[in-house]
């Protein structure tokens, strides 16, 4: 397997990458609902680490949205391509999703991330980041919350509550008024199971967003789109590094 290197001109340092991160979170479309939910396809993606040897895998599931059969997959295994900074995670693994998302036939349609949109401490997270990257409506669906304000929410499926984001308006925090932001929502899956976190990634609405993750979690907590790219990827890792002799180590 082709191990993918870090694109030339890849930040490398936390200052380039704010940077980079700022210019793009201009390009956000956040106010268009995305496609229907059940209807085309939708994309799942996920990555696996290998942190001694520096190496990402990524995969891309295609999932049919109303059938949630599998339509199509591809995987990609890369250099990390970024030091560990938290908030700039996705500096580290989009080269390889990218190459995974290259790798496919069929149109992805609705980009699932495990990971945050605008649920993030500058609302531009790996959903968020890759829908500006490549132009499609894309969600985040993360498996914990990303240090904001929730009240649990009840205890049915589809029951949520608000992710809140505070801060204040005003040129001075003391005179400023204060003002929270809903950035997503804790989104029960399964009666009686902890929540998923959902947050808009790019050209889909929040309604739509938990209304897209609820068909893909039928049967368990963790949407299927999840699901498949989370076994994918780890079966490409552990095929990297059986082809590099030393999946037996």
């Amino acid at each position: 397997m082709t191990i993918i290197d870090v694109p030339e001109g890849w930040p490398t340092d936390e200052a380039t990458a704010r940077a980079v991160q700022e210019e793009l979170r201009e390009r956000l479309v956040l106010d268009e609902p995305g496609p229907a939910p059940g209807t085309g396809h939708v994309t799942g993606l996920d990555v696996a680490y290998d942190d001694e040897r520096d190496l990402v895998a990524a995969a891309a599931v295609v999932l049919d949205a109303r059938t949630l059969d599998v339509v199509e997959e591809a995987t990609a295994v890369g250099r990390v391509s970024f030091p560990y900074v938290p908030g700039l995670l996705a500096f580290r693994e989009i080269p390889t999703v990218l190459a995974a998302l290259a790798g496919l036939t069929a149109d992805p349609g609705l980009l699932v991330c495990d990971g945050y949109g605008l649920a993030h401490p500058r609302r531009f997270g790996l959903a968020s980041h890759l829908g500006v990257l490549t132009g499609r409506p894309s969600i985040g669906v993360a498996k914990n919350p990303f240090t904001f304000d929730h009240d649990l929410p009840g205890p049915d499926r589809g029951d949520f509550s608000p992710l809140l984001a505070s801060g204040a308006s005003g040129a001075s925090g003391a005179s400023g008024t204060s003002r929270t932001e809903e950035v997503g929502r804790a989104l029960r899956t399964q009666a009686g199971v902890k929540p998923v976190f959902v947050s808009v990634g790019h050209r889909v609405s929040l309604d739509n967003a938990c209304a897209h993750t609820l068909l893909l979690a039928p049967r368990y907590r963790i949407p299927e789109t999840t699901r498949h790219a989370d076994s994918l990827c780890r079966r490409a890792l552990r095929a990297a590094l059986w082809a590099d002799g030393v999946g037996d180590e």
